[in-house]
């Protein structure tokens, strides 16, 4: 519900004494210093350029594409026609994580995210891991959308000029002949070009792109139902419920666009009153966009047939029409918008290491900001090579369920961050509150656990080796250089 208040006002407020190991470890950062130190970087400022238009959009771009059009043919197999029920699942896991994510968004208006939540209520420590699951989830899904990006520039190439990159070039490394994934590369590089023009450019290149994913989309469900038959739906759980909790957590790394749209904070107009309804806009359209599809999807092809497919919408397409031109088409609309989740995700990548290096836990490099574009172009090429290559490198399915398990985790530390801070600021204006708190923050946090445990052993164990080297960074690097370190001393 919407609670229209005055924003909190804008003062630093000095961060208490602490001594011990233990203290320092939980030491916050007060709200109103967070929301202060808002847009401030190393040599100049982010711009406030961005819209409810635009930040929706950021939402919508994050999240449309991926789950549909490149990660479908890995979930089907796993949960059969259950998939469309998967889908709601990981929407209503998204939807509980959603209203928490609005409430903090509205309050906390800055671009850290969770990371920035979890340094206001529950300490350094937890923001650094946090943070540091934020950077898996961001940096990875970046590389898996990438990967598959590669899939759909190959069938438009054949539906176009009868050529295709080959598998050398264009499947990740180990699968199909796989040798470097340039396309994935390529399409990482066209992003770290847009966000180096600033966040305004970006968000009118984003927002074209989008209205060409969702045209695309409702036309696939237009085509698409023709070919639906209704015996592609038997048995609808052939795997179990296991296999529907399974697939679900796959993808869920789809969802993390409203997360995408909380780290624009510091580059919204009016964050407290659009980040909160930017959010649930575009939960909204996205998750009616994906049981659609979805449903449309597993009733035109029958679903032990998209274990081996890649680029699936455009393969069912060509099928139910019997002609290339229809598949043709829907590859180039793919080709734009898978690019435009890639280009979004980086983004919200780039803010998230940004407000880090303003807190003193990632070196400063990742916070200088260009005066001309306002954008922090060194923190943008970094981390478009590091992504660029990790797209190149590393196979598809591993990537996906990586992402989830840092997603799940952060958006579980999510709805703890909004009863912890309702229980020890009660009194602060909040433009957005979650219904039946703290029994909705509860549901969304057990059912973040209950899909990490869907999870694959090999995830788990990628996961505690990744927390076991954010860690030792932190306490080598992060611990000491704190920017709430020295009033300490």
């Amino acid at each position: 519900m919407l609670d229209q208040g005055a924003p909190p006002r804008r003062q630093t407020a000095a961060v208490p004494p602490t001594t011990g190991l233990g203290a320092r470890l939980m030491r916050r950062k007060p709200v109103e210093r967070l929301v202060a130190e808002g847009g401030q970087g190393e040599g100049g400022a982010l711009r406030r350029s961005l819209g409810l238009w635009q930040l929706t959009m950021i939402s919508v771009g994050a999240t449309l594409g991926t789950g549909i059009f490149v990660v479908l043919g890995e979930a089907v197999p796993k949960a059969g026609p259950a998939v469309t029920l998967s889908f709601v699942i990981a929407g209503l896991t998204a939807l509980f994580s959603a209203l928490s994510y609005a409430e903090l968004a509205g309050t906390i208006p800055v671009s850290g995210s969770s990371y920035s939540y979890a340094y206001a209520t529950m300490g350094e420590l937890v923001a650094w891991i946090c943070g540091w699951c934020l950077l898996l989830e961001y940096g990875v899904s970046v590389a898996a959308v990438a990967v598959g990006w590669g899939q759909y520039l190959n069938e438009l190439l054949a539906g176009t000029i009868g050529v295709t990159l080959p598998h050398a070039l264009s499947a990740p490394p180990g699968e199909d002949g796989g040798v470097f994934n340039l396309p994935a590369l390529i399409v990482v590089l066209l992003a770290m070009a847009f966000l180096l023009g600033g966040a305004r450019e970006s968000a009118r290149a984003n927002t074209v792109m989008v209205c060409v994913k969702i045209a695309a989309l409702v036309l696939f469900c237009a085509i698409g139902i023709q070919g639906f038959r209704s015996g592609n739906y038997a048995p609808f759980m052939p795997l179990g419920m296991s296999g529907v909790s399974a697939a679900g957590a796959t993808l869920f790394f789809s969802y993390i666009g409203f997360d995408a749209a909380s780290t624009a904070g510091e580059e919204a107009r009016d964050a407290q009153r659009d980040l909160p309804r930017a959010i649930m806009l575009s939960l909204a359209v996205v998750t009616v966009l994906y049981v659609l599809v979805a449903a449309v999807a597993v009733g035109a092809k029958p679903w032990r047939q998209f274990a081996d497919s890649e680029a699936t919408l455009a393969q069912i397409m060509r099928d139910v029409t019997g002609q290339g031109f229809w598949g043709t088409l829907l590859a180039a609309c793919a080709v734009i918008a898978i690019a435009s989740v890639v280009l979004t995700v980086l983004y919200g990548q780039t803010r998230i290491l940004f407000a880090m290096s303003r807190d003193g836990l990632v070196p400063k490099v990742f916070g200088r900001v260009d005066p001309k574009s306002g954008a922090p172009r060194a923190n943008t090429v970094i981390v478009a090579l590091f992504c660029g290559v990790l797209a190149a490198a590393v196979p598809l399915g591993q990537l996906a369920d990586a992402t989830s398990i840092g997603t799940l985790f952060a958006f579980a530390l999510v709805n703890v961050a909004v009863v912890v801070l309702r229980r020890t600021r009660p009194e602060m204006p909040r433009t957005f509150r979650v219904p039946l708190s703290p029994v909705l923050p509860a549901v969304g946090f057990l059912f973040c656990v209950w899909m990490m445990g869907s999870l694959s052993a090999v995830t788990w164990a990628v996961f505690g080796v990744w927390m076991a080297a954010g860690l030792v960074f932190y306490f080598v690097y992060g611990f000491r250089r704190s920017r709430l370190a020295p009033s300490e001393k």
